[in-house]
């Protein structure tokens, strides 16, 4: 591989200059700031300000309402993660057997990607609506009453829904590059010698697929935990009960809407070291039973 070699030391930084300055502003600062404003407390009005030390984050160990959005950020992430993968994978398998219409098929599946968190979240609170939607007047037809503003399974569903409806394109995309990428030779050879679909699947393309699915999961939890604000805020804003109030949206309210600077800069920084805590573990023992 022939080695690129600039005759002009300054250069190279002048050319990583525009993306370090965009990871400084919007990500380095804002968190350093975040960090700092943990340890302090702000007055009603924002004139004064006094240092607390570890105070902000000991009164989260003591809130119950601070450990009902981590318990619901947790069921949040596993479903929306474990739906979206599943639905992106049923799909690309589809469109691999596919022989004509491939590009058509794939076309339509990428558009909802295109689509802001926000607008996702309306689209679907319209579609679930207990007054106007047309999901709750089909779901009346079989016995079941549909209600996310006053009933918290409901809220959850609707949530989790969008949210993955708005992933299952991203992970598609993937898995369907995955699976083109297997050698069809491998699959045909598992089937002269008997093997089904089912086991040519979970014994071939599944663990060929091992690096791709790794990779998804790591993206999607973080999406989970993070991108879908504009979901919540959208369709349930945390209710009801806050029964859908995650930890990235519990972090607004208390932080713009509360206007507790101190405890949302705490809880910045404990989703900060979650996630990171999370990836790790990811990268340590998860990535080990990944087939390169």
């Amino acid at each position: 591989m022939k080695r690129t070699i600039f005759s002009n030391q300054l250069l190279p930084w002048l050319l990583l200059a525009p993306q370090l300055i965009i990871t400084f502003v919007f990500f380095l600062w804002p968190a350093a700031q975040a960090v700092r404003q943990s340890f302090l407390r702000e007055d009603a009005f924002g004139t004064r300000t006094s240092f607390v030390g570890l105070e902000n984050f000991a009164y989260l160990l003591q809130s119950p309402e601070y450990f009902n959005s981590l318990k619901v950020t947790a069921i949040f992430a596993v479903s929306v993660t474990v739906l979206s993968m599943g639905m992106a994978l049923l799909l690309a398998i589809a469109v691999d057997r596919m022989i004509r219409s491939t590009r058509v098929y794939t076309t339509l599946l990428v558009w909802p990607y295109a689509v802001a968190p926000a607008v996702a979240g309306i689209l679907w609170w319209f579609i679930f609506n207990p007054t106007i939607g047309i999901m709750p007047y089909v779901l009346a037809q079989v016995g079941y009453d549909w209600n996310h503003i006053s009933s918290k399974t409901d809220a959850m569903m609707l949530v989790v829904i969008a949210s993955a409806w708005k992933q299952i394109s991203y992970n598609f995309l993937f898995f369907l590059a995955g699976l083109q990428s297997i050698p069809g030779s491998l699959r045909e050879a598992a089937a002269i010698d008997g093997a089904g679909p089912v086991r040519r699947f979970f014994d071939i393309t599944f663990p060929l697929l091992s690096p791709t699915t790794f990779f998804l999961l790591v993206v999607n939890i973080v999406y989970a935990m993070f991108d879908t604000f504009g979901v919540i805020d959208a369709t349930t804003e945390g209710g009801p009960a806050q029964a859908t109030n995650i930890m990235v949206y519990k972090v607004y309210f208390d932080g713009f809407i509360g206007q507790n600077i101190g405890s949302s800069a705490a809880q910045s920084v404990v989703l900060m070291i979650l996630v990171l805590i999370l990836t790790v573990v990811q990268f340590r023992f998860v990535e080990k039973k990944v087939a390169y």
